[in-house]
C-alpha cells in the first residue's frame, strides 16, 4: 500500500519524522534548521509513502529528491549546501507531527500520558499536534519530541512518572 503526503520527511537522531500542516506554516524552513543541526532531509513538500515489513518507509519523488524550495531564497539542492550527509534517499516515518498556527483557547496536549496515533498506508503511527508560535523554535520542538520518542521506547514516559510519584505520596510512601 503507498501513499503520498504533503509535508516534509526529516530523519532526526535515526528517526523519521514526518511534518505535516498547510502550506506556509513553516515545514520546509523547519526542517532546514533540523538539516542545519546535522539532522538529514529525505523529502521536502511531496512524500510518498509506502507500507514496508510492518513499518513505513518514505522518499521523495525523484525530480524534487533533495531539493527544498525556501520562500526568499527559492530552490536549494541541498546536498550542495550541507554536504552529501545531510540527505538520505529514504527512512522509516516514525512519528507524525502535525503542524498548525497556534490558537488562542485551543486544547493543546498538556501531560502526554498517551500517544495518539494516525493510520498511514494502513500502518497506526504515533502522532503529536505542535502549535507553531511566532519566534518559537520548531525545529527544537522537533528534537524533544523525537527525544521523548525515544524514551517512551524505552518504557520511560515522564507522565507516568509523575503520576506515580503523586500516588506514592498519597500513599503516605515516602520518596
Amino acid at each position: 500500500m503507498e501513499e503520498q503526503a504533503h509535508g516534509t520527511l526529516v530523519e532526526v537522531l535515526d528517526l523519521g519524522v514526518l511534518l505535516l500542516g498547510p502550506s506556509g506554516i513553516g515545514k520546509s524552513e523547519c526542517a532546514l534548521e533540523l538539516v542545519h543541526r546535522g539532522h538529514r532531509l529525505i523529502a521536502d513538500d511531496v512524500v510518498r509513502i509506502r507500507s514496508s515489513g510492518g513499518g513505513l518507509v518514505g522518499t521523495a519523488p525523484d525530480v524534487i529528491r533533495h531539493y527544498m524550495e525556501i520562500r526568499g531564497i527559492g530552490l536549494l539542492f541541498i546536498p550542495d549546501v550541507y554536504g552529501p550527509e545531510s540527505v538520505r534517499d529514504e527512512a522509516s516515518v516514525d512519528l507524525v507531527l502535525q503542524v498548525e498556527e497556534w490558537k488562542e483557547g485551543a486544547q493543546y496536549e498538556r501531560v502526554g500520558a498517551e500517544r495518539p496515533t494516525r493510520k498511514i498506508a494502513g500502518v497506526e503511527v504515533p502522532e503529536l499536534v505542535l502549535p507553531a508560535r511566532p519566534a518559537g523554535s520548531m525545529a527544537t520542538l522537533v528534537e524533544v519530541a523525537v527525544r521523548d520518542h525515544l524514551q517512551r521506547q524505552q518504557g520511560r514516559v515522564a507522565a507516568q512518572r509523575i503520576d506515580e510519584q503523586f500516588r506514592a505520596r498519597g500513599s503516605g510512601q515516602s520518596e
